[in-house]
């Protein structure tokens, strides 16, 4: 488009010092009734991280793990992937200071200042997300506890037809061959990903190795925005309209639509017909313009946007200080129209404006003209306006993972490369749970970011605290049962950029909820732990708590058990033997004394 009368203004990383391990500062004011029951002092704007240790610590296999000193026999200090082992190791020592009982808090400093050497994301001191830190922190812990020393090169395969137990079967046989840790053993699991090609129907089937779920929040994709019609007829006055469903639905009840965004007296941006308006913001002044002609078919017209600016009085021609007002306009003109006649055509639309106007407020039309701000006009309120968004509705965990299950077609950003077709096509998308992990971490997507726009869903998620069946959702034919209990919750309370993080967690020894919340630390009631704050949620599958034989550690603590009852057992045996030997003598000797009487009675 052509535009005239129209101005635009011209508008060394270094790793920090960090602490000795053993340096954390821990408050011995008042002891810790429970190992566990320890806080963790918030350095400034560090309850992410906070929360997020606070769940990973109520984790039974991680914690016990870490206090038995089990990382020391398995650190990875040589992988090129890893941390050097320093994260397991500033892991290892903030976890023996929560569960020694001896505090009521501790002081992360040097925990943090080992993440921010290898994150420098978190090594400030700006608010963070705790599913964030999760994820590095897992990967981290992962890499520095990895028992593969040599990563082996693996070509993957896809399914090609076979059978999904046997492709499972080798997806995860060649994960462990690169991937064996404390932190798959506990909290990895698979899924299956099936694409279908749409032009050559090519299907591709994968199986894929996961750390935790991240689950969309089923929310309708609605938006209620406020825009301005500006009607073709000069004596129709702007409407204000909300629209619900988006800018599409309105634009297109009039074909002749140009959807436009105003600032500071001027076009900031002219939509295309075709382009997304989802980009949109709620803060933007969104004028939607009718014009005489429809852009796609009537080549022989052009639409042309016009800025109004006030006559600028030096000398030259230098326009910058020379300020726009009033409120740009869209004027439709045939494309051979000479220099001219176009400006005829501008004073003619402009004299028609202020003159309508005028008669309307019965005013003089001179005034008008001075005073022209068309962003402070009288403007109508459609109907629409009276709108109330309805309230959020509570979902259920069951329906995020329904919706995570479910098929969906690939963005245009993020096309899928079909090795029949040689090109990037927009497939479909199914991804399915073929196995879980005894501890399955639920990430529950209420953060959502793009371009243009950043926004927190807080809509209630009821989740169960204990027996949630997860069989449903297994595709696995031979599953059996699959039940899992919560253990810890990281929440995030108030909205986006800010907020407060805390955790609800299960100790391990009582069997008892707590409130986390930095360095205070509360009994909680069951009835709190769902609410509209929870964000990151932690299960473990009821098969493979302390005790079952599910991991290495249950398996020595069994055979601990069963030596120490074994050692109980000969020791009351040899008890019972000295005690028996004892009475048999003690009956000896009363034997010999009964003869010796006799033999005395004889002899006299």
């Amino acid at each position: 488009m052509l535009c005239i009368l129209f101005s635009v203004k011209n508008s060394s990383y270094s790793l920090p010092s960090y602490h000795p391990y053993n340096s954390y500062e821990c408050s011995e004011g008042r002891q810790s009734e429970r190992a566990g029951l320890c806080g963790l002092s918030n350095l400034g704007n560090t309850c992410f991280m906070n929360s997020a240790l606070q769940c990973l610590s109520n984790v039974p296999p991680l914690t016990e793990y870490f206090l038995k000193d089990k990382y020391n026999d398995e650190l990875n200090e040589d992988n090129p992937l890893g941390m050097k082992g320093e994260i397991a190791k500033a892991y290892a020592e903030i976890t023996k200071q929560s569960w020694s009982g001896k505090y009521s808090y501790v002081t992360p400093r040097p925990f943090k200042t080992q993440v921010g050497r290898f994150a420098p994301q978190f090594s400030g001191y700006q608010q963070q997300d705790s599913h964030e830190l999760l994820a590095f922190l897992l990967d981290g812990l992962h890499e520095d506890l990895n028992r593969i020393r040599k990563k082996p090169y693996i070509l993957l395969k896809d399914a090609e037809g076979r059978p999904d137990k046997v492709v499972a079967e080798e997806a995860w046989e060649n994960h462990i061959k690169r991937n064996d840790s404390i932190i798959v053993d506990i909290f990895h699991g698979l899924f299956k990903s099936t694409l279908v090609c749409p032009v050559c129907a090519k299907v591709s089937v994968t199986f894929d190795p996961f750390c935790y779920l991240t689950l969309p929040l089923p929310m309708k994709k609605e938006r209620t925005l406020e825009v301005y019609l500006v009607r073709l007829d000069p004596l129709a006055k702007p409407t204000q309209v909300t629209t619900v469903s988006g800018l599409y639905s309105l634009v297109h009840t009039v074909a002749k639509m140009i959807v436009t965004d105003i600032y500071n007296h001027r076009f900031h941006r002219i939509f295309a017909s075709n382009e997304n308006l989802s980009s949109i913001m709620e803060r933007d002044d969104i004028y939607v313009f009718e014009v005489a002609v429809n852009r796609l078919e009537d080549t022989d017209h052009v639409v042309i946007p016009v800025h109004l600016r006030e006559k600028y009085k030096q000398s030259g021609y230098n326009h910058t200080s020379t300020p726009l007002f009033g409120q740009p306009f869209l004027i439709t003109v045939p494309r051979t129209l000479s220099e001219d006649k176009l400006y005829n055509m501008l004073l003619l639309h402009l004299w028609w404006v202020t003159h309508t106007h005028a008669l309307q407020q019965n005013s003089d039309p001179l005034l008008i003209t001075t005073n022209l701000t068309v962003c402070e006009q009288d403007f109508e309120k459609h109907e629409s306006m009276e709108y109330k968004p309805q309230k959020k509705a509570a979902f259920k965990l069951k329906d995020c993972i329904e919706l995570f299950t479910t098929k969906e077609k690939l963005g245009a950003e993020d096309p899928w490369y079909c090795p029949n077709c040689k090109e990037h096509q927009q497939a479909t998308k199914k991804l399915d749970l073929w196995s879980l992990p005894p501890v399955l971490v639920v990430h529950l997507k209420r953060f959502s970011y793009s371009r243009y726009m950043r926004d927190k869903l807080d809509s209630l998620v009821d989740f169960p605290l204990s027996d949630m069946e997860m069989s449903e959702f297994l595709i696995d034919p031979n599953a059996g049962p699959c039940r899992y209990n919560l253990i810890a919750v990281s929440n995030h309370y108030g909205g986006m950029g800010g907020g407060h993080y805390t955790a609800y967690a299960k100790n391990k020894d009582d069997g008892k909820w707590y409130n986390f919340d930095d360095s205070s630390v509360s009994p909680a009631n069951q009835d709190q732990i769902v609410s509209k704050a929870a964000y990151v949620l932690f299960y473990q599958r009821q098969d493979t708590v302390k005790g079952t034989g599910y991991f290495d550690l249950d398996g020595e603590e069994e055979e601990e058990e069963r030596e120490e009852v074994e050692e109980n057992r000969e020791a009351e045996e040899e008890r019972k033997s000295v005690a028996s030997s004892q009475g048999a003598s003690a009956s000896v000797q009363s034997d010999e004394e009964d003869v010796n009487d006799n033999v005395t009675m004889k002899t006299k």
